[in-house]
């Protein structure tokens, strides 16, 4: 898999931002796994890098119809239709006022790609897998059946996300099917 292409406005809309990294040499390790951090608000999260395919600064989309609040509408991207999930949204948090600084890092989940509305991207970090921690179920939350674990890496928490509990493979066919 060639490395997911990262735009210099994701890379560089807001370089105060706390950055997480291990050098390259580290990674060739069986029991490390990489994944993309990102965040949404004050919050990190992490997911597979080996499910990135693409990180695109945030455009305008079409929005479809009868569609979940969390389904911003789809992007077209050369030919292929992709649907957009808010993951603030999705998460419980209300609507993401999307802007030029936000951005849309396009995962494959299963057989189809999916776009994550998130605030920005951070870093690419290696985690010793016998470092990623289990979610803690003290309350029933929208965000817990979406999250595979909790790493922390410096003095952040990241959150990491298990995709295939993300999107509903309706709510993709869905979103496809409307597009034609």
């Amino acid at each position: 898999m060639t490395q997911p292409s990262v735009s210099n406005a994701a890379r560089g809309a807001h370089p105060a931002q706390a950055t997480f990294g291990q050098d390259g040499a580290a990674a060739a390790s069986d029991n490390l796994v990489q994944f993309i951090s990102f965040a949404i608000g004050d919050d990190q999260y992490g997911v597979d890098i080996m499910a990135v395919r693409e990180i695109k600064e945030w455009t305008e989309i079409t929005h479809l119809p009868k569609q979940p609040e969390y389904v911003r509408g789809v992007l077209n991207l050369r030919g292929v239709i992709v649907p957009i999930i808010d993951l603030r949204c999705r998460f419980g948090q209300g609507l993401t006022e999307a802007t030029p600084l936000h951005v849309i890092i396009i995962v494959q989940i299963e057989h189809q790609l999916v776009g994550l509305l998130a605030d920005r991207v951070s870093d690419i970090i290696s985690i010793d897998t016998a470092k990623i921690k289990s979610v803690p179920k003290v309350a029933q939350s929208a965000r817990l059946d979406f999250l595979s674990g909790i790493v922390t890496v410096e003095s952040s928490m990241i959150a990491l996300i298990e995709l295939s509990n993300l999107v509903s493979q309706p709510v993709a066919a869905e979103a496809k099917a409307a597009a034609h």
